[in-house]
């Protein structure tokens, strides 16, 4: 009878400690969940906070919000980020605007249009290479160089705003179909909305240095 006894006593012990491990384990995935949710929306509204420095808020928290659990609450790699987005568009439209151009021949457009296309498909590559420019050497900024590295990179982002201005301008007053010459202008505004937006960003970074004036 004794030994009866003892044996559900330690019956007993075993599941109270065993609802003990379960109660607790439960308590560390609950606290582990609300630590990582308040993360996500700590994340998401300083994107959202930052991008209300930019001319086109809604597009920046768009394209950046997905990167969100790598940006963290991170000015440089914001920053980083939306150049990166910036270069991919830009590639892209390159290509549409290298295509478009090898079929001109079938009245899409005038040989002035034509002409402009060349221009566009140009300036653009030289904006893709000031925004690699930008990406490789935000990528190494240090303290030490801080401020003359900002200063080239703020000067390649807008000169690559610059070309794709200039790649709109260059289609005005030409005779080309509406179809070509919408899509074209669609894209590289496009374009140009995610440039600004990027350096926005990037002067945002240089006034979180210690040293900003």
């Amino acid at each position: 009878m004794e030994g009866s006894y003892l044996s559900l006593a330690h019956a007993l012990v075993v599941v109270t400690l065993l609802i003990l491990l379960v109660f607790s384990t439960n308590n560390t995935v609950s606290s582990s969940t609300a630590t990582s949710n308040l993360d996500g929306k700590t994340d998401i509204e300083y994107i959202r906070t930052s991008c209300t420095s930019t001319i086109y808020p809604r597009l920046c928290y768009h394209s950046l919000s997905v990167y969100a659990s790598e940006i963290k609450t991170d000015p440089k790699v914001l920053a980083t980020t939306a150049l990166n987005i910036t270069l991919k568009a830009t590639k892209s439209t390159s290509k549409m605007l290298i295509k478009l151009s090898k079929v001109h021949g079938g009245g899409l457009m005038s040989k002035e249009a034509a002409a402009a296309l060349a221009d566009c498909i140009e300036v653009i590559g030289d904006s893709i290479d000031e925004l690699q420019d930008s990406i490789e050497e935000l990528e190494h900024i240090g303290n030490s160089n801080f401020w003359l590295t900002m200063s080239d990179i703020q000067t390649w982002v807008s000169a690559a705003l610059t070309d794709e201005d200039t790649c709109m301008d260059g289609f005005k007053g030409k005779a080309m179909n509406v179809r070509v010459k919408t899509l074209i202008r669609r894209h590289t505004i496009r374009v140009a909305h995610y440039t600004s937006n990027a350096l926005a960003l990037i002067n945002r970074y240089a006034s979180k240095n210690p040293s900003y004036p």
